[in-house]
């Protein structure tokens, strides 16, 4: 069953974080709230869709700090931030590590929540590209060394007593191994194989690409 997406406010104004939590909650939105980065990194971080809104100046680590410690630990969810005050060094920095917006306080509602959609937007289509980029990795691991091999030689347009006199075996031990690995990865023709490696090749560019994309 899919999971509703969360949202994570940091906002250590105690009134304005929870005036946010009642919007949201108004909004139909499910949010949690936390006054500084530290309450947010005790609080272990659910499997589940989900973004940020995150005040920019907080006690102890601020919001880009944090930005940035999720992002290096694998843990990325799409910011929104919030801010005080016009920052634009902060704005630019927040910006090129991929913040989906960077909203002034006082913030108006249908401008807060077109923001959080898209994030959660974004977050979602990040979600399905780690999970084929998964589902594919699943299926190589699959592979014997052997079959690396010989795979990487069938997409790259060799045939197979070409394959055989590179590896220094025999053209049937390529045929037999060749058949074992397409099995293993559900595909009958060597322009299946094809397409499988720029599949992974494309889902694993665009997970490195998301900061970047979600920035212009």
């Amino acid at each position: 069953m899919d999971l509703k997406p969360l949202v994570h406010l940091v906002d250590d104004d105690d009134a304005l974080r929870v005036a946010l939590l009642r919007l949201l909650d108004a909004a139909g939105f499910e949010a949690r709230g936390y006054a500084t980065t530290g309450e947010f990194l005790l609080h272990p971080l659910p499997n589940r869709p989900g973004c940020l809104l995150l005040d920019v100046h907080l006690p102890g680590p601020s919001g880009l700090e944090l930005q940035a410690v999720l992002q290096q630990h694998g843990r990325a969810l799409p910011v929104v931030f919030l801010t005080g005050s016009a920052d634009v060094p902060s704005s630019v920095r927040a910006m090129k590590a991929g913040a989906v917006d960077f909203l002034q306080k006082p913030v108006e509602r249908d401008t807060l929540l077109g923001a959080l959609n898209r994030a959660l937007a974004l977050d979602a289509v990040q979600r399905a590209d780690h999970s084929e980029l998964d589902r594919l990795q699943t299926l190589f691991r699959r592979l014997t060394e052997r079959e690396q091999q010989v795979f990487d030689r069938v997409v790259a347009g060799r045939l197979n007593k070409q394959i055989a006199d590179e590896l220094k075996t025999s053209e049937r031990t390529i045929k037999t191994q060749r058949a074992l690995l397409m099995s293993k990865l559900g595909a009958d023709s060597a322009a299946e194989l094809g397409m499988l490696a720029e599949r992974l090749r494309q889902a694993a560019r665009k997970l490195e690409a998301a900061p970047l994309a979600a920035s212009l």
